[in-house]
């Protein structure tokens, strides 16, 4: 297979199945918050960032950084207007910023790169993008890990979190800035259109075949990776996109694992674990 002859096919498959194990494990909390929302927003309203990155020659990673940072700040004032409610508000400053990154992506002076900006470029991947994509991606897992005590508590029994010293709203703000770091390592190679697939799709599949939380976890991170091997090695034998690629193997597997495990009448007068019932 050219994907084990070739060092560029190594680092990019290396790059995206650290980002799909990543973005696959965050993607279960988001879920259970139901909070995916936030992800497709973030992801979309840092293209202006990443087309100035462009623009100045900079790293896509710093533009990409400069462009979540921006868009959290205009969607967190926009969700305080109360007067349209703050899905509207916030649904309107995404597509503003969006819309905004296209204007200035078809400007003359910038370089002809909307296709990469838009779904990504894995096939680029040099050595620099994939240890700052690591470290990004490990950055998220360790947070993961250490604050799952207090992330289960906030999203399961948030009445009850306060007594065990846990508050709500920091934790779901601490997730959200966890979902800003993983948008940011995976756009490069992705897209900010594609990588909400990574996110959403390994999750949705692990929650509906796992039983319990750390199962579910694990299971999104392998599917995740698996996703990020399928649609690489799809893309070098096919010769098509990379990042549409990987897109498509990870909607394929939550197309797998709704067959495999449809959706069942519960039993008269059997309950549902907490888990079951947010991520029904």
């Amino acid at each position: 297979m050219e994907i084990l002859r070739s060092g560029l096919l190594q680092r990019a498959l290396l790059e995206v199945v650290i980002l799909g194990a990543t973005c696959g494990a965050l993607g279960v909390w988001l879920l259970h918050v139901r909070n995916t929302y936030a992800a497709e927003s973030l992801a979309h309203a840092m293209l202006p960032g990443l087309v100035i990155a462009t623009l100045v020659g900079a790293p896509l990673l710093l533009g990409a950084a400069g462009g979540v940072l921006v868009a959290a700040g205009l969607i967190a004032l926009a969700a305080r207007d109360t007067r349209v409610g703050a899905e509207v508000a916030v649904g309107v400053t995404v597509t503003t910023a969006f819309g905004l990154g296209a204007v200035l992506a078809l400007a003359p002076d910038v370089p002809a790169r909307l296709g990469e900006l838009l779904f990504g470029d894995l096939l680029g991947t040099s050595t620099t993008d994939l240890v700052a994509a690591a470290a990004l991606a490990a950055l998220v897992a360790f947070a993961l890990g250490a604050g799952h005590r207090s992330l289960a508590a906030a999203v399961f029994d948030p009445v009850a979190a306060p007594s065990l010293g846990v508050r709500p709203g920091r934790v779901e703000l601490a997730l959200l800035a966890l979902l800003a770091v993983a948008v940011v390592a995976a756009v490069q190679g992705l897209g900010n259109l594609l990588v909400l697939a990574l996110i959403v799709a390994p999750a949705s599949a692990a929650i509906r075949l796992g039983a319990g939380l750390r199962r579910q976890i694990a299971l999104a991170a392998v599917l995740g990776a698996l996703a990020g091997l399928l649609g690489l090695v799809a893309s070098a034998e096919l010769d098509v996109a990379a990042g549409a690629s990987v897109a498509l193997a990870a909607i394929a597997l939550y197309v797998l694992a709704a067959l495999l495990r449809p959706a069942a009448a519960r039993p008269r007068g059997a309950r549902r674990s907490p888990i079951e019932a947010l991520g029904s």
